[in-house]
């Protein structure tokens, strides 16, 4: 995803099409191009290499399936109208005390490249895995209790910084690669990487909250869809359905599984309500580095590759109610179905074990 300083302007921006770019034609990672790198053994040189996406097409049986389920769902069920997301006024980021540890990015407006290296943990990388993925559960399940009409993602951010800040953690998001705030929170048509602002959360909206903690030189990733006030049921079951994928692709995880199989059973479920799921955006391994292979594909592939035991990775579904396909504002991170149609995610940072998966995140029930 191309870069961008943060929206300078003030007050509501111009309606959508006049703010708009289409993104580039390759999958992204928290608005990265999926690209790895790694040591060549030689100084300080690095060699790149890009990473192929293999995905199978629908056959036309399948997708005409699809599409009259969809066409179903849209004829029997009214979904709420709503005006198109706008911005609001983007305020500085939020101060960290000295004596909190940093990752390694932060003070550098680059994107770091994908760390090519299974994170793998040995007893003592567990401990601390675990704990960076327990307050990052906590930090979550209070952001939560804010959703409410007329509250900002801005007040989102801020009490969610210093939750975390009071830790003694970092947020990770906070200067990755230049993002400006300390939480993603993408409303409605957002799919992710949406930037706090001053826009008013509004009866009826759905919003993602995505929270990434650094804690003790770990990373705790994970993010959850809730419903703001009185959500039209049509918008209610496509956040359910989104979370029931999740869970679905984390119960066939386990050491010596294939990757693929995430990708499979996200896209059954998906395709049985009619909805899309998103291709651009992956999963991830997360540990010591924020971002590093293996890349989860949500939606089928042939890719190869099998799970380790004491690896940990995210899994992380994008479904929509209408297109797949998307639109980035022009801030280089805040990203739309391009159709305007709702879109929903949920994440859990997961750790692989011999006989199946630990869900490290695992959100207040």
């Amino acid at each position: 995803m191309p870069l961008g300083g943060p929206f300078s302007g003030s007050g509501l921006a111009a309606p959508l099409s006049a703010s708009l770019r289409a993104p580039p034609e390759r999958p992204f990672l928290f608005g990265q191009p999926l690209r790895t790198s790694f040591s060549s053994g030689q100084g300080k040189s690095l060699v790149y290499k890009r990473v192929v996406i293999k995905s199978r097409k629908l056959s036309g049986l399948e997708e005409a399936m699809r599409i009259r389920r969809l066409r179903e769902l849209q004829s029997s069920v009214k979904v709420r109208k709503r005006p198109p997301l706008r911005r609001g006024k983007v305020s500085a980021p939020l101060l960290v005390p000295e004596h909190v540890p940093r990752p390694p990015y932060v003070g550098s407006n680059l994107l770091p490249e994908i760390s090519s290296e299974y994170q793998v943990h040995d007893d003592e990388g567990i401990i601390r895995m675990k704990a960076a993925c327990e307050l990052a559960a906590r930090v979550l399940d209070f952001a939560g209790t804010l959703v409410r009409p007329s509250v900002t993602t801005n007040e989102i951010d801020k009490a969610v910084h210093e939750m975390i800040v009071k830790a003694g953690a970092y947020p990770s998001p906070l200067g990755y690669g230049g993002f400006p705030k300390s939480v993603c929170t993408s409303v409605n048509e957002c799919m992710c990487h949406g930037i706090p602002d001053s826009r008013q959360l509004q009866d009826g909206d759905i919003i993602n909250i995505d929270v990434t903690v650094y804690l003790n030189g770990y990373h705790g990733d994970t993010s959850k869809t809730f419903l703001c006030g009185n959500v039209d049921e049509p918008t209610k079951r496509l956040v359910k359905v989104t979370e029931e994928c999740m869970e679905r692709a984390i119960s066939v995880c386990k050491d010596g599984a294939s990757f693929k199989k995430i990708g499979k059973k996200i896209s059954d479920h998906a395709e049985r309500f009619g909805y899309g799921v998103v291709e651009r955006f992956v999963g991830h391994g997360v540990g010591k580095v924020f971002h590093s292979e293996p890349i989860i594909l949500h939606h089928r592939n042939d890719n190869p590759g099998f799970m380790i035991e004491g690896q940990t990775f995210t899994i992380e579904p994008i479904l929509t109610m209408g297109s797949i396909e998307c639109i980035t504002w022009d801030d280089g991170w805040t990203t739309l179905t391009a159709d305007g149609s709702s879109a929903a995610q949920f994440e859990h940072t997961i750790l692989i074990t011999r006989m199946g998966a630990e869900v490290l995140t695992k959100y207040k029930v």
